[in-house]
């Protein structure tokens, strides 16, 4: 049996690998890919598998782009952190989802339902990608629903409205909570942008924060804005001139 799994999360993809291994009573061979970029290619040349395990939003764009693009006609299960992602992928050749953090119960049944159905198993038109993608791309304030960070040897969920903002420090990301915790999330903050959604500003190269944390905003120096936040902070977070007017909008509209 071939399966490929595609999560840019390497722990998560490993931790899902085990599982599967364990449920299924057969020789499995398991592809993990990366990217999209990474798994266009690898379709393009290799043949398709028996089953796909797909996240939805990857690093460097959604995993429609894929199926689009290599034209797969295998069943796919989505593991994804989006709720409203999930349901909609049953549009298109889904057979099941599984909402992250998931546990060897959700993988079981997930794995049954393909076991019942692969062989009655309806190829769905590309256009049906194109429409979904496109849906998701113009939700402008779709967001995940938690943030998944490593915490000793476990993956632990965080849940969007207790995050206070993410700040990169010396190449490394940290996710800082309203109760004044730090985690390590396994993102940039270029991904964590799109999954949080409208409710997060990205202020600087450094900073983005969560529209909850700011008490209000005063002039800097060379006419920056200096945020004043509800958590503590060492570190100053200010907002450049040339995103002033962008700020300004986003703190006046957003939730």
């Amino acid at each position: 049996m071939d399966i490929v799994i595609i999560e840019d999360e390497r722990v998560v993809a490993e931790d899902l690998e085990r599982n599967i291994i364990a449920l299924i009573d057969r020789p499995v061979r398991i592809i993990q890919l990366r990217s999209v970029k990474e798994s266009v290619a690898y379709f393009k040349s290799e043949p398709q598998p028996d089953i796909i395990f797909s996240d939805i939003q990857l690093g460097d764009g959604l995993s429609f782009e894929i199926f689009i693009a290599a034209q797969l006609t295998a069943p796919i299960i989505f593991c994804t952190a989006y709720d409203e992602y999930a349901l909609e992928a049953f549009k298109v050749n889904g057979i099941d989802y599984i909402l992250k953090p998931f546990t060897r119960q959700t993988l079981e049944a997930a794995l049954k339902k393909y076991s019942q159905l692969k062989d009655i198993f309806a190829v769905t038109a590309p256009q049906q990608y194109n429409n979904l993608m496109q849906l998701l791309v113009n939700r402008d304030q779709a967001k995940a629903a938690s943030i998944l960070v490593y915490y000793q040897d476990r993956i632990k969920p965080i849940k969007l409205h207790e995050i206070a903002l993410f700040q990169l420090e010396n190449d490394v990301v940290q996710l800082h909570t309203f109760s004044g915790k730090v985690y390590y999330p396994n993102k940039n903050l270029d991904e964590l942008e799109r999954l949080t959604g409208n409710h997060f500003f990205r202020a600087n190269r450094q900073f983005l924060v969560c529209r909850k944390a700011i008490i209000d905003v005063s002039s800097f120096f060379s006419r920056k804005l200096s945020l004043n936040l509800s958590i503590v902070l060492t570190e100053r977070i200010t907002v450049s001139k040339g995103r002033t007017a962008a700020f300004l909008e986003w703190l006046a509209n957003a939730e």
